[in-house]
């Protein structure tokens, strides 16, 4: 389920990875997406903190409902910025046989 189509000229800038396995069943723990963006929370455009840093999500790694499921928000931007952390959630969705969806209009929650 977490394989991506490579050509993604007509796609969302985005995909979902959402809280349920491909057989439907909801992802434990509850708390999963906040913790997978925790992790992702380092890959922060240049900029972003400055003096003033806090600790806050990445815009490309965000915790997100999705058609009323607990989702993970994935800019494909990440993968020309950091290719390995990119395979990373991608492979956390996979190894976790969850469920991965292009955004788009037809898709929001």
């Amino acid at each position: 389920m977490a394989d991506l189509p490579e050509n993604r000229k007509e796609q969302a800038d985005e995909f979902f990875i959402l809280g349920l396995t491909s057989e439907g069943r909801q992802f434990r723990p509850s708390d999963w997406a906040d913790r997978l963006c925790g992790v992702m929370s380092g890959f922060r455009p240049a900029g972003s903190g400055g003096r003033h840093a806090h600790l806050g999500y990445s815009p490309y790694v965000r915790p997100a409902i999705k058609n009323g499921v607990k989702a993970v928000q994935v800019a494909h931007a990440l993968k020309d910025l950091e290719p390995l952390a990119y395979h990373f959630v991608l492979n956390f969705a996979k190894d976790n046989d969850l469920q991965v969806i292009e955004g788009g209009a037809e898709n929001q929650a």
